[in-house]
């Protein structure tokens, strides 16, 4: 891999402390809404086959939403779990639609073996082999992605969900654990992920230091500051590069 330095915020970033690295994975690793957007298409097809009822009323505007929102509401203790608010979220419109809601289970396995094709930033691997050669890596997502489905999980040591783990970021016990998981303490542990608030002050409040990826040019909006901001996971290792 070439490192270019690619222009970065002033940060505070101890090169010298970090002796693990944990990373975000949707809007990091791949941009989330493609994903999505696909998944959801695939899993309407997967409807209009086996609950015609049902693919037709989640296109009428406004009610996928309201599905959703209804769900949170009744369903607070699946906050972290955003497989089972879907499932849920799903069963729900087959129950409106007067479709057998056991069909929630297969629909969402539809649903969620596409979300796991994802087409990774073209910086994405190149970084994670070099990164993966120099530190221990872990991921820490609030998401559903699966490393190993996805195709990045022989970089990492280990994967912490908010589904599997029971809560997620921007609490500190998930960052954490995936510290402890690594053999390491949080402040030796850098963190990197796409969400100021989830991400960046999470990772800071657990005691580690946190990088800031922002590919596009979203101003940061909190007092407290990232020890790094870079614009692509090239910046990154070149960041990490000795003097």
């Amino acid at each position: 891999m070439t490192l270019q330095q690619a222009p970065t915020l002033p940060g505070q970033l101890d090169v010298s402390r970090i002796r693990g690295i944990s990373l975000d994975l949707d809007d990091t690793l791949w941009p989330i809404w493609p994903t999505i957007e696909r998944a959801e298409e695939v899993l309407h097809s997967w409807l209009l086959r086996e609950a015609p009822r049902t693919a037709d009323l989640l296109v009428t505007p406004g009610v996928l939403r309201e599905l959703r929102e209804a769900t949170e509401r009744e369903r607070s203790d699946l906050a972290h779990d955003l497989s089972a608010l879907r499932r849920e979220s799903i069963r729900a419109a087959l129950r409106r639609a007067g479709e057998d809601p056991a069909l929630a289970d297969p629909a969402f396995d539809a649903f969620f073996a596409e979300r796991q094709r994802v087409t990774l930033y073209e910086d994405a691997l190149p970084a994670l082999q070099w990164l993966s050669e120099r530190y221990p890596l872990v991921a820490i997502s609030n998401g559903n992605a699966d490393v190993h489905l996805t195709g990045v999980g022989q970089w990492f040591r280990g994967a912490f969900s908010a589904r599997a783990f029971g809560s997620g970021k921007p609490q500190a016990p998930i960052f954490h654990a995936a510290a402890a998981h690594i053999g390491l303490a949080p402040q030796q542990v850098l963190h990197v992920g796409d969400d100021a608030s989830l991400d960046v002050l999470g990772a800071i409040n657990a005691g580690m230091q946190a990088a800031w990826l922002v590919r596009d040019q979203r101003p940061w909006e909190h007092e407290m500051q990232p020890h790094l901001t870079v614009r692509d996971l090239r910046a990154l290792c070149a960041a990490l590069q000795p003097a």
